[in-house]
């Protein structure tokens, strides 16, 4: 079969760096038909990128289905926007993504419609788009392949990124021509305390294959990560401050506290030192979790440390006046939203407190803010002007993401890779990563997914590239 096969695929990138991860692909037939299917629709969480959550930039009419790599805001934020603007086709996800949506949704709405009204603007959507979306959901198990379409099938792999996170497998087949497969990463982790391992069948690995590879840390390796959580904690307390730890509702949460609990069992912090644990939602995923709603490992299920309590909204009063040494663990991670704000707003200008970030810190988020300034600066922070006295730090060491060497590893198991589209990273980060990938792998192609260029791929690999018209 000729490789200028008029049976192709085009993949085009609808989000220039790291938030509102929405990938279109366009899949034309010899007998002239077309299908249009989007993987992701989520929130822009950059600043910069804000006024484009309001913008779905293709006729929501044309796609026949979108599937989920998991459930972080930045993969779903705009599904219900997508509902909204008259999509009402299905959205393929796991089982367990589609048990952690309906939670993962409505903080969305809450959040969107907080700003809102304090914006005086009209919000995205509301409730009723949240439940229209939840209608939609398709769950799919892991390892099963489902006929989304009579040319396409999909299969979801295990992926430790988070809980319900899958690497999704999209097989495109016409009558007398091979297949165009192609891999979707997701937000990418081979390894997860909680989860069992992310592990792809061998007739996988073997396929000819078109890889969409996240970058996120894809300028950084697993060796050069610096692990500082447990000793900046450590001297804190030991100075009798307070520890401040702003923390991602699913996943980061449990994480944090099981550190804190293994902290306890090693002796590196007295099991005297109240641990206070406040946010709604991180509430509801640590109860899922807990009671194994979702597929966590059995013997990760008692993940609490000693002297550990969930906060009310009296006793968050009490602690954001105390003065005793304690460790607040507190949504959200980047510390924009949720009660961790309140937390920073009272303790940031005190000398004897930590305030620990756990994660990836977008720009314009309060994270970031706290980042950027020099101790002594006035930081506007919820609204409040607070002198930055506190010590601020962050780490990766807790990272869900895979590291460049790591990325690397995975691709490097594929024996027949035609193209990686190298995609969900900063800019800069990407080209280092694409480098690194001719370099050290050379597959087929290389590319970089953003908003200046589609791919289009057939089943022997890339066909051309073109200016796309979303730009």
């Amino acid at each position: 079969m000729s490789n200028k096969s008029p049976f192709h695929a085009d993949i085009m990138s609808l989000h220039q760096e790291v938030t509102g991860s929405c990938t279109l692909v366009t899949v034309r037939f010899p007998n002239e038909g077309k299908i249009k299917f989007i993987v992701d629709c989520g929130m822009f969480q950059e600043q910069i990128y804000e006024e484009r959550n309001s913008v779905i930039p293709f006729d929501v009419d044309d796609i026949e289905f979108c599937m989920t790599t998991h459930v972080h805001v930045d993969h779903i934020g705009r599904l219900p926007l997508l509902v909204r603007k008259g999509f009402f086709n299905p959205i393929y996800a796991t089982t367990d993504t589609c048990n952690l949506l309906p939670h993962a949704l409505a903080d969305s709405c809450r959040i969107i419609n907080s700003d809102a009204k304090s914006k005086k603007i009209s919000a995205l959507y509301q409730e009723d788009d949240v439940e229209c979306t939840l209608k939609l959901l398709r769950p799919c198990e892991y390892d099963k392949t489902v006929q989304v379409h009579k040319n396409i099938r999909t299969t979801f792999f295990r992926n430790a990124h988070i809980p319900g996170a899958a690497l999704i497998l999209i097989q495109i087949s016409y009558p007398e021509h091979k297949d165009i497969n192609l891999l979707f990463t997701g937000d990418y982790n081979e390894n997860n305390m909680f989860l069992e391992k992310s592990i792809l069948p061998e007739w996988v690995l073997e396929l000819p294959i078109t890889i969409i590879q996240e970058s996120t840390y894809g300028d950084m390796d697993s060796t050069e990560i610096h692990k500082c959580f447990n000793e900046n904690v450590v001297s804190c307390l030991n100075e009798n401050g307070t520890v401040i730890i702003p923390v991602f509702s699913l996943g980061r949460s449990q994480e944090i506290l099981y550190i804190l609990k293994k902290m306890q069992v090693e002796g590196e912090i007295s099991i005297d030192v109240p641990i206070y644990f406040d946010g709604k939602l991180a509430f509801t995923y640590t109860k899922m979790f807990e009671t194994g709603k979702i597929g966590i490992r059995p013997e990760m299920m008692d993940f609490f440390p000693e002297n550990m309590f969930y906060v009310s909204k009296d006793l968050r009063k009490v602690l954001l006046n105390s003065e005793e040494e304690k460790i607040i663990v507190s949504t959200s991670g980047m510390g924009s939203y949720g009660p961790v704000q309140l937390y920073i707003q009272k303790y940031l200008p005190r000398q004897n407190a930590l305030i620990h970030f756990t994660g990836y810190v977008s720009e314009g988020t309060l994270g970031r803010k706290l980042a950027d300034a020099s101790s002594g600066t006035i930081v506007s922070v919820g609204g409040l002007l607070a002198a930055k006295r506190a010590k601020v730090c962050y780490t990766t060491e807790f990272s869900a993401h895979a590291k460049s060497d790591e990325m690397i590893k995975f691709l490097k198991q594929f024996k027949n890779l035609k193209l990686v589209l190298i995609n969900h990273g900063a800019t800069e980060t990407k080209e280092i990563f694409a480098k690194r990938v001719i370099e050290q792998i050379s597959p087929k192609d290389v590319g970089m997914l953003g908003e200046e260029y589609f791919f289009r791929v057939d089943p022997y690999g890339l066909v051309k590239t073109a200016p796309t018209v979303f730009k």
